[in-house]
């Protein structure tokens, strides 16, 4: 695939953006900027980068304002041009704000499961025709990465590293290196101007197979399918039933003290037992950024086991959360879609 393009698909993002008299504002015409700031490169790393085309949204995303519809549309447009016979693209590149990239990058992951090749996304803090900015940077890197025929998988690159796209988090508001993988290793870095894959850390040499692709209609879902609570000392039963005992409700992100804590409270725990007894699908993750949960170490999580609350050992909150909203969507029965979230579907485990 040597001789094949990448597909460069622009959403939107701070990356994009234009100053206006209010502010920065969406910008347009995007294919053309970019092809002209990749030309301020020295020739020789201009002269080495792969071909690509763009696909560029008419209607530029506010990552900020993203929705799983937003998710669903473009994992539908990878798959789409992924198996065009007329036109074989060697990989992706999703260029996306940074708000909710980590969202996106995990969602991705669960919808197209069993890639053979590189999605990519990256964006950047600052806009790419702003003084210092990063854009260009992550963008060169992101491409380099993208063709890398050992890459097969959704990823996060950007300040030079290349994380899996269901460990990463955004770490930091401003700072160019703001991303992070808190229980996983990176995939690889960019060394000098060179991309390095860290052998055995990928999916190609983790699980295998042809391409399952799970596009599930998330339009179909309520605004409140899944919910995500984090846990606070005084939390109270009352609280908890208003959340999960509602009729939308499908699906819940606990977010719990240490290796998976909880009050000790009869009603709490009866809360989460008449949820889960009503068919919603329930997980745990630690409120602490390292580390997993392991619920029933400590007496005060044991009642979580009771509760059927599923472990969702050392995933991040964007992973854990979109993985529930893939679920729920599913035609699956109750007791599939709890046996498929303590399995790795993507490398979240």
């Amino acid at each position: 695939m040597s001789n094949t393009p990448l597909l460069v698909i622009y959403t939107g993002g701070t990356l994009g953006m234009l100053p206006s008299d209010t502010g920065l504002v969406p910008g347009h015409d995007f294919e053309a900027r970019l092809r002209g700031a990749l030309k301020t490169l020295p020739p020789a790393r201009q002269a080495s980068l792969p071909e690509f085309e763009v696909l560029e949204y008419p209607d530029p995303i506010d990552s900020s304002a993203a929705t799983p519809a937003d998710w669903q549309r473009l994992a539908r447009d990878i798959a789409g041009r992924y198996a065009d016979p007329q036109k074989r693209y060697a990989g992706f590149l999703v260029l996306h704000g940074t708000d909710t990239l980590a969202w996106t990058a995990s969602s991705l992951a669960f919808q197209l499961q069993g890639l053979d090749r590189a999605v990519v996304v990256t964006g950047s803090q600052l806009p790419l025709e702003a003084g210092g900015s990063d854009a260009l940077g992550n963008i060169e890197a992101a491409l380099r990465f993208a063709t890398l025929p050992g890459l097969q998988e959704v990823a996060v690159c950007f300040a030079g590293k290349l994380m899996r796209g269901v460990h990463t988090r955004k770490w930091h508001t401003h700072a160019f290196d703001g991303f992070t993988s808190p229980n996983y290793p990176l995939l690889g870095e960019m060394v000098d101007t060179a991309p390095v894959l860290y052998p055995s850390r990928g999916l190609d040499s983790q699980q295998r197979g042809l391409p399952r692709f799970e596009l599930p209609d998330y339009s179909a879902l309520d605004d409140t399918a899944v919910v995500r609570i984090a846990l606070w000392p005084g939390v109270s039963a009352r609280l908890l039933a208003a959340w999960l005992l509602d009729d939308s409700v499908q699906g819940a992100l606990l977010e719990v003290w240490g290796s998976g804590n909880i009050p000790e409270d009869p009603e709490i725990l009866g809360v989460l037992a008449q949820a889960t007894g009503e068919g919603k699908l329930l997980a745990a993750i630690s409120q602490c950024p390292h580390g997993s949960v392991s619920i029933g170490t400590y007496a005060a999580g044991s009642g979580l086991l009771d509760a059927g609350v599923l472990s969702g050992d050392a995933m991040t909150p964007e992973a854990a959360m979109t993985k529930l909203v893939h679920l729920v969507a599913q035609p699956l029965s109750d007791a599939e879609k709890r046996q498929r979230f303590v399995v790795a579907l993507a490398g979240e485990l």
